[in-house]
């Protein structure tokens, strides 16, 4: 066994451990987890949103 075996060898498993990340990441169990993490950028603007709604109430109030 010289170094071109090992070489084979962890590409090998590199290759496998690469295979299994994007399995489990793309995975049915995965699908809620992924939309609220896709959904991240815009929660500022709902936030925001309220937050002008209340002030506009509070102004109408006035």
């Amino acid at each position: 066994m010289d170094i071109n075996d090992l070489r084979g060898i962890h590409t090998l498993l590199v290759l496998v451990a690469f295979i299994g990340i994007v399995w489990w990441a793309y995975s049915a169990n995965r699908r809620k987890a992924n939309d609220e993490a896709a959904n991240l950028p815009f929660a500022d603007d709902e936030i925001d949103q309220r937050t002008r709604e209340r002030e506009k109430n509070t102004e109408n109030k006035k």
